[in-house]
């Protein structure tokens, strides 16, 4: 039973991870129909707050003398607060561009983040003993599952349950379903577009710093590059739940996870280097047969 038990835990782990990637790449594309490639750059700014740049290296902070929660407020403040900034400086110039110049704004935009932590903070990894008691594992039923993975899916979950409450019983929250069905008409009825994008942006750099700080807590380390593969894996998942469905997105990471988990618990030891390669396949296997993911929005329909 450990076994099975280990698996699960591991897969719902990485799978929440992912899931958090792709409801913040989802949310703004439900509202501005933007793929925010930046956003794993987001994910990296975030978590650099937590060490101190000086002339040669960068010397990590005692952490622990921070107490959790202006530590945990600092990294997600600064993290919606670039992705606000990103939206008043660069993408609401933006609004009537073709998709092509939005996407490519993105990409830019990444690389400006990056070049600038680049020349901040060099590019070798800072360590950082983030909450280390989070990495201990306990026993549950024979399995031992780190506390980091329990919180993990806790997060997610009440992260999800809470979205999901605002979205439907808050003003804000039907403005964004609102936008994200058909943002023209929701404008036209009344909703306050500046404000729902400038939401739309906070959440999704709060979500992006989450990620970093759950990551740092795993790895120990702090890397420049740390947010592009997570950024990639969460557009995957976008794409396979469908873009502009918050729902989809969350399934489509969590699905990822899974999958990811059972090639890597299944395939032979020979095989495993090449667990991504399997993932991938499946995706377009998937992709194949529901080219629009696995939730289409009003909007989508429209399109289609």
């Amino acid at each position: 039973m450990s076994a099975p038990l280990q698996y699960l835990f591991d897969a719902i782990s990485l799978g929440s991870l992912y899931a958090l990637g792709a409801l913040g790449i989802a949310l703004i594309f439900g509202v501005m129909r933007l793929v925010n490639f930046a956003h794993g750059d987001v994910i990296t700014f975030s978590v650099f707050v937590l060490v101190a740049p000086t002339t040669e290296a960068v010397a990590p902070l005692l952490v622990g003398a921070w107490s959790t929660i202006p530590l945990v407020l600092a990294v997600l403040s600064s993290g919606a607060l670039l992705a606000v900034v990103s939206e008043l400086l660069v993408f609401r110039h933006l609004r009537h561009a073709t998709p092509a110049a939005t996407m490519v704004t993105s990409f830019a935009l990444g690389v400006v983040i990056q070049n600038s932590l680049l020349v901040l903070h060099s590019s070798r990894p800072k360590a950082v003993n983030l909450w280390p008691e989070m990495t201990q594992p306990f026993e549950l039923f024979g399995a031992r599952i780190p506390a980091l993975q329990l919180l993990t899916v806790a997060i997610t979950m009440l992260l999800l349950l809470s979205l999901a409450w605002a979205l439907k019983r808050t003003r804000v929250g039907l403005d964004m379903r609102a936008a994200a069905e058909d943002f023209n008409m929701a404008r036209g009825l009344g909703v306050r577009a500046n404000r729902v994008i400038l939401i739309a942006f906070a959440m999704s750099g709060a979500l992006a710093a989450l990620i970093g700080l759950l990551m740092v807590n795993q790895t120990g380390l702090i890397d420049i590059r740390m947010g592009a593969p997570i950024m990639l894996v969460a557009f995957v998942a976008t794409v396979i739940g469908g873009l502009g469905s918050l729902l989809g997105a969350v399934l489509g990471g969590l699905l990822i996870g899974v999958v990811s988990t059972l090639l890597q618990a299944s395939l032979p030891l020979d095989a495993r280097p090449f667990r991504d390669a399997f993932v991938y396949l499946a995706v377009i296997a998937l992709l194949v047969g529901r080219p629009n993911g696995l939730f289409v929005t009003g909007s989508t329909r429209q399109r289609i």
